[in-house]
């Protein structure tokens, strides 16, 4: 059963750091497609950052120049990297993995193109 599991979250002050990583587990195929999403208190989950096709990346424009997604094939591992952490950050981050690059490349991420999903970890940014 392939299992996501994301670690890496907490509480920081605004202005602060954090990365997050997420292990896939359990898949026989080569990753092609993940990403981060975040659900902010009362709003909807929303795609945050996306690596595809063995490195290319995209990124919502809320984070760009702040986040940096990245891939370690071999360990079956994805990170963020949050910098210059706002408020507005503070959410549940979710790692998500679909086997079709589509899902990743298309512009738009959207919850429901994602196969699989990790439990999401806390991330609070005080200000």
């Amino acid at each position: 059963q392939v299992q996501l599991m994301e670690s890496g979250g907490g509480s920081v002050q605004a202005g602060g750091s954090l990365n997050l990583s997420c292990v896939v587990t359990d898949y026989t195929y080569k990753i092609v497609c993940m990403a981060w999403f975040r659900q902010g208190p009362g709003k909807e989950r929303e795609g945050v950052a996306t690596v595809y096709s063995g490195g290319r990346t995209a990124y919502a424009d809320s984070v760009k120049g702040r986040f940096t997604i990245s891939q370690d094939g071999p360990k079956n591992t994805m990170y963020l990297q949050m910098t210059s952490l706002k408020a507005e950050d503070t959410a549940m981050y979710f790692c998500a993995l679909d086997g079709w690059v589509r899902s990743c490349s298309g512009g738009n991420l959207a919850e429901a193109d994602f196969t699989y999903w990790g439990q999401g970890t806390q991330v609070t940014v005080s200000s």
